[in-house]
């Protein structure tokens, strides 16, 4: 199982999330897979130790595959969640009142990011 969260705009306009995980129930030679997902680029970027990042959408819809760092994502209501290494962020947030992240460990945030191809379907389990 890969932990996922994702997070995406509801019909009132406001960020919210769920936790669920990546389906890998496919195989491949025996060993566990996921489902094919139809991507348009990949790139990588650090944020160095104390990073933040004040009220954004994501750009685009896209999975954030985290190296390094745990962070503490917060939605305009209050709620919050934490993303560390080896979890998966499925956003979807591209409009309304966005989300927050912070730095809460004393690791740079080494992540990957991959654009989906729009209507890509992704495996995501909620749950």
């Amino acid at each position: 199982m890969i932990r996922c969260v994702r997070i995406w705009t509801g019909k009132d306009g406001q960020s919210h999330f769920e936790e669920g995980k990546i389906d890998l129930s496919g195989r491949s030679d025996g060993k566990l897979r996921s489902a094919d997902m139809n991507v348009n680029i990949a790139a990588m970027q650090e944020t160095a130790v104390g990073g933040t990042f004040s009220w954004h959408n994501a750009p685009v819809r896209q999975l954030v595959i985290t190296l390094s760092g745990t962070l503490e994502f917060a939605t305009r209501e209050g709620k919050t969640f934490t993303i560390a290494p080896g979890d998966i962020l499925l956003a979807e947030d591209t409009a309304g009142g966005g989300h927050t992240w912070k730095l809460v460990d004393d690791d740079p945030w080494r992540r990957v990011y991959v654009v989906l191809e729009t209507g890509a379907a992704v495996p995501f389990v909620a749950g």
